[in-house]
């Protein structure tokens, strides 16, 4: 027997009177479990609120430019048996021959709300402003969170064309209006912003079989924003190797005690505990411009951000009061919230209020890289693949597992020599387990 369900807005962190931007589904739909009911949009990331079980759209309780919050009503769905002939029906219901079809009973729905467990798939947005600015006149149509999105990179939307429903702005619009407007010619743009040299066109089928795969959703996103950090802050990077030989002996004792409580103690939770120790000793790394550039604003807490290569691109959640915790905790958090950024159910509050970032190859290969800091943060370390080494000890050569280590950093608000004694008290603290106990 049919039944009509009710579908909620999620747990979405700290968030309230979140701008809906976009409603994929209106009455008479039939929705597969996990098809997209709606898109939200907090100033730092836009979530995908999935549907949690299949079923026909009896009523839809929200509209685009509306403010939800965890709980507020998003749809009516009849689950039965047989999906089909319910969309029949709706379908008949709604043509003018069959008006006088009666409706579904008020006291029909169920009065039981369903919450949605599945988790929200996140993209990272933009954190912090662009120089970008263009000019122009008209109106867009654009809701209040997409106008605050275009005033953040500076962009004027009568210039931009809509993609959305009536012309309506959408975030990648504004961001596709961004990427052309930096590959623009010299002096195209006004003499406003970052001019360079437009991309060149090639047709690569004259040469050979191609096959064209469009970019990830996240890709696409981080992206822009990857690009907006490298062009707009001065990156320097420091590089040095530390000795993690006494380092890797304790983690391996560590993983054969834990080994039963199915906790693996990785080299990056070391990392991040020693981190977490230098950002002490240089608060200057554990702070952000604030939006007039003219003032550090200086963090009190340790959030430290992880990079997790996921198969639809880079995420960075983000481990928070790392202080607090031990190598042990961290390991287990860091295991945990890495599987779920690989399965797409990583929250947005899971991606927020990082302070300092590590991207870690050491599983994968290198020598040394120079990462991109992931803006407003000031700083990101890069870490290579270990490597045995002959080190001069005394009036000999000792074997040693020595790890490189990459520091990008913003140079308008940290200097060469206090990198340099970043990174050195980093590499004795990580040559030196005694030390994170300090």
């Amino acid at each position: 027997m049919a039944e009509i369900k009710k579908i909620f807005v999620p747990d979405i962190g700290d968030y309230k009177d979140v701008a809906v931007i976009e409603v994929a589904i209106k009455v008479g739909d039939v929705v597969k479990a996990d098809q997209t009911l709606i898109t939200l949009e907090t100033d730092k990331a836009a979530m995908d609120v999935p549907a949690p079980f299949e079923g026909m759209v009896m009523e839809v309780n929200v509209k685009v430019g509306d403010k939800v919050s965890e709980g507020s009503l998003i749809s009516l769905v009849q689950v039965s048996g047989n999906v089909a002939q319910a969309a029949t029906a709706s379908a008949l219901a709604a043509s003018p021959s069959s008006s006088r079809l009666p409706s579904p009973s008020p006291a029909l729905p169920s009065k039981v709300g369903v919450q949605i467990d599945t988790a929200v798939s996140t993209r990272a947005v933009a954190e912090s402003t662009s120089s970008l600015t263009m000019g122009g006149q008209g109106v867009a149509h654009a809701s209040p969170s997409i106008r605050r999105f275009a005033r953040e990179l500076g962009v004027n939307l009568a210039q931009v064309k809509g993609s959305g429903a009536k012309g309506r702005v959408t975030k990648d619009d504004v961001q596709n209006f961004v990427r052309q407007s930096l590959a623009q010619p010299r002096g195209t743009s006004g003499g406003n912003g970052l001019q360079v040299l437009a991309s060149p066109v090639v047709d690569f089928a004259k040469f050979g079989a191609i096959e064209t795969k469009p970019l990830s959703r996240i890709k696409k996103i981080s992206g822009a924003n990857l690009h907006r950090n490298w062009v707009t802050i001065p990156h320097v990077t420091q590089f040095d190797e530390a000795d993690i030989t006494e380092m890797e002996a304790f983690r391996k004792e560590l993983n054969s005690e834990y080994a039963k409580q199915k906790i693996k103690i990785t080299p990056l939770a070391f990392m991040i505990k020693a981190v977490v120790v230098a950002l002490q000793e240089f608060p200057e790394f554990n702070a952000s411009l604030d939006a007039s550039g003219e003032n550090l604003v200086l963090k009190k807490y340790f959030h430290i951000g992880v990079a997790v290569d996921t198969p639809n691109g880079l995420m960075v959640p983000v481990l928070r009061d790392a202080d607090k915790k031990g190598v042990v905790q961290l390991a287990k958090e860091l295991g945990e919230i890495s599987a779920r950024a690989r399965d797409l159910k990583i929250t947005a509050a899971d991606m927020q209020g990082g302070c300092f970032s590590i991207s870690s190859l050491g599983g994968i290969g290198g020598t040394a890289f120079t990462p991109i800091i992931n803006a407003p943060e000031v700083a990101i370390l890069g870490v290579s693949r270990a490597a045995i080494k002959p080190m001069h000890q005394g009036e000999t050569f000792v074997a040693k597992l020595m790890l490189p280590l990459s520091l990008s950093y913003d140079h308008r608000v940290i200097d060469g020599a206090a990198a340099a004694r970043f990174i050195v008290f980093l590499s004795q603290t990580l040559a030196d387990v005694r030390r994170l106990a300090l």
